[in-house]
Parts: C-alpha cells; structure tokens; sequence
C-alpha cells in the first residue's frame, strides 16, 4: 500500500480510491497487534470514519492534504483522545487539537492515532517508555530512536504518510535516520507548540516525519502559521539565500567526527559527502568544536530545568510513576540556581555569537544524523551513555536557532539505514527540503521500510 502523498492525491483526483475506502484498508493493514510498541492510542475505524465521512462530498483539490492519514507523538493533543506524554498516570483529554493537529486536519488530514515516545520527550531512543520499547522497523532488535519513537516507525512501515513528532535535542531526525525516512526539524516558532506538552519550552518544535521531501513540503506548507496563542510562535521570514545548484557545505574536521566504534558509518558518511558533491556541493571544513561545545550546554546545564518546570506538580506529587530514567534526567534539575542558568545564557550567547561566523563561508553545514545505532538491551544496559551519543550531532540545533533536515543516504551491510543531515540558519527549511529533494532524487531506492520504491517526480 503506497502511501506517499502525490500517489493518494492522484487516486483521489481521479476517484479511484475515496477516504472512506482507505479509513478501512488502512485499518485492515495495521490490524490489532502492535508487536512493534508503536501506538498508544491507536483510533477506531469508526473514529477515523468521522473524519473521512467530513471529506464525502468535498473536492479533494481543494485540500491539500484530502484524506491524507497521519500519526501524531502522544505529546500532542488530539480532541477528544487521551494525551500521556508516555505517562498513564499523566493522562488529560484535551477538548480540542493542538493548533497544528487543527490546521493538517482543517487541510483535509485523517488522524491515524497517537504513538509511544520516551517518556515525556527526554531521550533519543524510544526505550524509555511503560508501553514498551519501540522497535526499529528495520530489525525489532534495534532502537527505533527517540524520543519520537512510533511517529517514525508507523510512517516507515507504511501506517500512516506522515506523522508529527517533537524535536528539542534530535527527537525529530534521529529516528528519521534510524528508519530510512525525511525528518524536519523546522525553525523555531515555525510550527505553532499550543497543545503540546513542553519538554524544554523555550526549545521545543514540533517536527514531520515523511517518506519524502516533496510530501515534507508539502506538509509543511499546511502546518505552519503564526499562532497569536504561543508567545514562542514566530512569522515566518523566507531567506532570499537558497540552496543552488552549486552551493557550499561546511564538514567537520575528521578529528571531529565521532562515529562510537560503529565500522561503517565513516564510510557512509564519505559516500553521503560524495553525492552533495555530485549534485554541485563544494565541501569546506568547518571547526565544529563550538557546537559541540553548544550541545552539551543543553543537559550538562540549567536547560534540563525547562523539564522539571514543565512538569514540576506532577513530579513533585508522583514521582514514582515516572520512568526511572527519565526521572534521575530531570530530578537532576534542582541542582541548578538561578546564578547557574544566567551564567549558561551568557555563555550560550557567546557561543552563539562565535558559531554564527561559519555562515559566512558555507550555505549549509553536513554533519551524520547519528554516529551510530545501538540494539535496545545494549541501551537498556547502559542508557544514558547511549542516549548521549546519539545527540553528539543534534543537541545544538535549537540552542543555535537553526533549521534542520534529515536525508536518508545509505544502508549498513546489516540492513539498517543510515542519514545525514544538513542545517542552516533560521527560516531556511524550504531551502533545506530542496536540498533534500535532489538527495534523495539520485539515491532513494524505497519508501521508509516498506517494498515501495521511491518514484522520481
């Protein structure tokens, strides 16, 4: 069943398939086992029929995303279904959609259901959750990455054509690495956060798992808009700067990479540089030390407190339903004073001040998604070790303001993918997804996990 979004607007279009006929062969496919640990709450035929039985009589070119399914990170509301944050006892039921669940539904989009994430959105693994760990959709023994764990993995075996998912430290392309999918971790403010549960306020994005991007684009160009209800919402500001057809790219300095034992992904890696070269990519070295010194700002400092207020209540009165690591991660908040955080913030300012200098010599900075890929009882044994690697290459971005895109650009001789992503300042995401596009136009061989093959357009 080929999900992608140009191939169910064609059908559409043409009225071979309507939304109802897809609401039932979409419910058929996942049927009632879910061995993976994808969902949480999965809907009902009969609840998803609501929204397809609204589309009826309607023209689907009127809607860009006309009966379109997608998957939401159970962070984020939905009208009328629970919302855990990966914590039972958590559990609200909001009256209505968070503004971006609103505005991909009002497009004409059919929510699928809500997906297991670590607990909380602390983690970029998918382990750290009491519905299960969620499993890579390439190999049930490997992670499925994190904290946006299912949202990855019902797009990548063929569930839903896009999901929502959240992305503070790398929970938006970590996965999308791990499970041969686009992952957008747009600028920030870009996407409206009201509905969504905080991890880190001043941080957060809420982020789109797809199979391609074109349908991230397209997705993109329905969920964004300025909400007058989020003090972090921002207008969006276009970049006259687009990605040409010969552009630059900044790489780190080989002693800079760090690939944690894995023996292929510094070949991966190469083969990725190669095909930007291909497509008229220059390739500068970059000293990447600033932004690693950046990344581990964000929770060797006061930023892990953002996750204690966003919770405090509920931690300090039910601590002990709280996932234990999750709860070691942010109960170590306290430790930090106010003298602590204004001290972080200023040297945040200097780091951002000194970063800012390489966007003067590249349009865009290439960098491996993640270094590698552990099994779940290897993060099981040693999880916040494993966890911390993994952000080796995403816990800056949003400290730095910048837009981010995860490409899928090769597998490892086990079968599991491997991505790279590229970056570049803020309100640049249009540029980056064209980029993104041309990547994926010279190497894409299959939609996510599934059978399909990718389709040139």
């Amino acid at each position: 069943m080929n999900l992608e979004i140009a191939h169910l607007r064609e059908l559409y279009l043409s009225g071979e398939l309507s939304p109802a006929e897809l609401v039932k062969q979409l419910d058929s496919k996942i049927g009632d086992h879910d061995s993976r640990h994808i969902w949480i709450r999965r809907l009902s035929v009969d609840e998803m029929m609501v929204y397809a039985n609204q589309l009826a009589n309607k023209n689907p070119a009127d809607f860009p995303l006309y009966g379109i399914p997608f998957a939401i990170k159970d962070n984020i509301d939905l009208a009328g279904v629970p919302t855990t944050a990966g914590c039972p006892e958590y559990a609200y039921t909001p009256g209505k959609s968070a503004f971006v669940v609103q505005k991909l539904i009002d497009a004409g989009a059919i929510p699928v259901g809500k997906t297991n994430l670590d607990q909380f959105a602390t983690g970029l693994v998918g382990t750290r959750s009491p519905y299960g760990a969620c499993q890579n959709s390439f190999d049930p023994t490997y992670i499925s990455g994190g904290s946006s764990a299912g949202s990855a993995v019902s797009v990548a075996l063929g569930m839903a054509s896009f999901s929502l998912g959240t992305d503070t430290a790398g929970s938006g392309r970590v996965p999308a690495a791990f499970n041969n999918l686009l992952g957008l971790k747009p600028s920030c403010g870009l996407l409206s956060t009201s509905g969504v549960v905080p991890a880190c306020r001043t941080l957060d994005c809420v982020s789109i798992f797809a199979l391609t991007a074109k349908d991230a684009t397209t997705v993109l160009e329905s969920a964004e808009g300025f909400d007058d209800a989020d003090p972090y919402s921002r207008e969006s500001a276009p970049s006259a700067l687009a990605v040409k057809s010969s552009f630059t790219f900044g790489v780190p300095k080989f002693e800079q990479l760090a690939f944690f034992e894995n023996p292929e992904s510094p070949a991966l890696f190469k083969d990725a540089i190669a095909q930007l070269t291909a497509l008229g990519g220059i390739a500068v070295e970059i000293d990447f030390e600033p932004f690693l010194a950046t990344a581990r700002l964000l929770y060797e400092g006061p930023w892990v407190a953002e996750r204690y207020a966003a919770i405090q209540e509920f931690f300090e009165s039910k601590a002990e339903a709280i996932f234990p690591v999750t709860r070691q991660i942010i109960g170590g908040a306290v430790k930090f004073t106010a003298a602590d955080t204004y001290r972080s913030m200023y040297k945040l300012k200097a780091m951002q001040r000194q970063c800012a200098g390489v966007w003067g010599d590249v349009d865009v900075i290439v960098t491996p998604t993640a270094g590698t890929i552990y099994k779940i009882d290897e993060v099981n044994a040693d999880p916040v070790r494993c966890n911390s690697n993994l952000g080796y290459y995403t816990n800056f971005m949003n400290l730095l303001d910048l837009s981010a895109v995860a490409i899928p650009t090769g597998f490892q001789k086990n079968g599991l993918p491997f991505g790279i992503t590229v970056c570049a300042p803020a309100f640049r995401d249009m540029q980056l997804l064209g980029l993104a596009d041309r990547v994926q136009q010279k190497t894409a061989k299959k939609l996510g996990a599934t059978n399909t093959p990718f389709t040139q357009h």
